[in-house]
């Protein structure tokens, strides 16, 4: 992750004294680089704040900087390749925001840089200071110049950059909004809106009509996925042992539920489509979610019971075969993500988010439009959970977390506009969702753990064996843990609403 802070100045502007003679600072040698910026034509990734450029003077030339919800962090991805055309495993890592458009430079950037570095005393670098002499080519012809300086936080904590911001603003220099050197450069073509808001704009409680709340939402759960689709190629981690893939997964399940939930005030000509690729994508990511969770519950459930210890050999090598799942999961993944089908299907969400398609009925006011909608979805889950025994069969339990996931999307997604009720009811339908999700969890780790142990009973058997009985053990504690966190779920002060 890069965190800068940015600094405008004139070119009389000199660094103080204070700042050059302190102790820990030490002047690096000027560098001249040259830096060809690429994009697509409309400037895509110039707009959702995001670069791919090739610059000169690096040991990896090719670098691609991606938005992050923290203004000036972006995460960095850098790699070596000759220049011309960048390498495929970058390209790809913008492919949200240039969809099936292609890249080609637009924009080269000359700078005399002096760097400095802020240390401490074992010479580790707490930040480093920056101040950058640009040049903006045409061809051979400078058209324009300016000076920025920039701050970037190093090894050292935010104190040293403020502290250093703090020395540059007695002086004179102004920070300003973080903004790129090739989109200043770029203008105003560049600052234009994103394809995909980032963050769509609050609604009114009082005022915001149906129209507001569902086009709102979809647009959120929208970002959310083109969000998580680099993150998702890098397999990174988005904090708490979360993963891009399950955030990724999570944002169509929502947008599906959404679509499903108010599917009366939307048009089934986009709106039946979009669910159905959004269902293809999902399952996908399914694939690679589950060879997550399994991998990461057999660790748990291997380790249950410290005075009953399973065959670590034998664990290991469950845990390799998981692995094997994963790695074909994630091919799998990795072409869809690179075809054509995908790309499809990035298209039809930036057509949806610019103009989510509501109809008449959107004109009423939320709070008394959109709770109906949510009704049916609850009517179901009790009818469903109606059905639930003790000795019942595992699906008609799975049955009935589908159905509890649906409805606390449905009242997440009225809840800014109905208020506390919701929100409750909400936080009840998670634990609701949470404990049939454990029930669910164990019941598929039950059967995996069979499936592996079917390659060599003889070998296996009898690991394989406690394992199932511990995973059928936590199915048994959640059926009877359901009752408890439904009776919280059912009471009336936080449905009441609902009609």
């Amino acid at each position: 992750m890069e965190e800068e802070r940015k600094f405008e100045v004139d070119e009389a502007f000199a660094l103080p004294d204070d700042f050059l003679d302190a102790p820990d600072v030490f002047a690096l040698a000027p560098v001249r680089l040259r830096a060809t910026y690429f994009d697509t034509a409309d400037l895509r990734l110039a707009r959702a704040g995001a670069s791919l450029r090739f610059r000169t003077g690096d040991a990896e030339p090719w670098t691609v900087k991606l938005p992050t919800a923290i203004p000036g962090t972006r995460r960095e991805v850098s790699l070596p390749g000759p220049s011309g055309r960048p390498p495929a495993e970058l390209a790809n890592l913008v492919t949200t925001f240039r969809r099936s458009e292609p890249l080609a430079p637009v924009i080269v950037l000359r700078t005399v840089r002096q760097p400095y570095e802020v240390r401490d005393d074992a010479g580790t670098v707490l930040a480093e200071l920056v101040d950058d002499h640009v040049s903006v080519l045409v061809g051979r012809r400078v058209v324009t110049r300016f000076r920025e300086i920039e701050v970037e936080r190093k090894a050292g904590g935010r104190d040293v950059l403020d502290r250093v911001a703090g020395t540059l603003t007695a002086a004179g220099a102004v920070e300003g909004e973080f903004t790129a050197k090739h989109v200043r450069a770029l203008g105003s073509p560049a600052m234009a809106p994103a394809d995909i808001a980032a963050s769509p704009r609050p609604v009114s409680r009082k005022k915001a009509t149906a129209a507001d709340v569902v086009a709102g939402g979809i647009r959120r759960d929208i970002g959310v996925i083109v969000a998580h689709d680099p993150l998702v190629r890098l397999r990174a981690e988005v904090g708490q042992g979360d993963t891009a893939v399950h955030q990724m997964r999570v944002g169509c399940r929502r947008l599906r539920s959404r679509l499903r939930t108010f599917a009366p005030l939307l048009d089934p000509r986009w709106a039946d489509p979009l669910r159905a690729e959004l269902t293809w994508l999902a399952g996908v990511l399914g694939r690679v979610r589950d060879a997550e969770v399994l991998r990461a519950r057999l660790a748990v459930t291997a380790a249950a019971d410290p005075l009953a210890p399973l065959d670590p050999g034998i664990v290991a090598e469950l845990d390799e075969a998981l692995a094997g799942r994963y790695r074909d999961a994630v091919r799998e993944l990795d072409v869809a993500l690179t075809s054509e089908r995908y790309l499809a299907l990035l298209d039809l969400l930036v057509t949806v988010a610019a103009k989510p398609g509501v109809g008449r009925g959107g004109r009423a006011p939320a709070r008394e439009a959109l709770p109906p909608y949510v009704a049916r979805t609850w009517k179901k889950l009790v009818r469903d959970v109606r059905g639930l025994r003790a000795d019942g069969p595992d699906e008609v339990w799975h049955a009935a977390r589908v159905r509890a996931k649906r409805a606390r999307y449905a009242v997440e997604a009225v809840s800014s506009v109905v208020g506390r009720p919701a929100r409750r009811l909400a936080s009840a339908l998670a634990a609701v969702q949470g404990d049939l999700g454990e029930h669910q969890d164990a019941a598929l780790a039950a059967e995996a753990w069979l499936g592996l142990g079917a390659a060599d009973p003889g070998r296996y058997g009898v690991t394989v064996g406690r394992l199932v009985e511990r995973e059928r053990g936590a199915v048994v504690a959640a059926r009877r843990r359901f009752a408890g966190v439904w009776a919280e779920a059912r009471r009336g002060k936080v449905t009441g609403w609902l009609g």
